[in-house]
């Protein structure tokens, strides 16, 4: 199986930075996809940004141009920066990977992410 564990996240004055980072463990070799969602109290958990296993990269559009998503498949780490950041921003980040295997997905177990402002 595919372990994701999450370091990072925090409270930020808004404009602020903040990197958020995913190890994965177990099965790494099975990991397809990657990347961060992020759920608000009482919304729906919404995808962040997302990595291939091919380098394709998709950004929402309310965090194009402050968020960046990078992956180290060699160390099998995959992190967020997330820069200017506002308090529509506040949520709690999930990492989650796609796998080629049974279950086929893999979930973090969260980290708050608090922008005040």
């Amino acid at each position: 199986q595919v372990q994701l564990v999450e370091s990072g996240g925090g409270l930020v004055q808004a404009g602020g930075s903040l990197i958020l980072s995913c190890a994965a463990s177990g099965s790494s070799f099975n990991i397809n996809g990657i990347g961060w969602y992020r759920q608000a109290p009482g919304k729906q958990r919404e995808v962040v940004a997302t990595i291939s296993s091919g380098g394709s990269i998709y950004y929402r559009d309310s965090v194009k141009g402050r968020f960046t998503i990078s992956r180290d498949s060699a160390k099998n780490t995959v992190a967020l920066q997330m820069n200017s950041l506002k308090p529509e921003d506040t949520a709690v980040y999930y990492c989650y990977a796609e796998l080629t295997t049974m279950p086929y997905e893999s979930w973090g177990q969260g980290t708050q992410v608090t922008v005040s402002s």
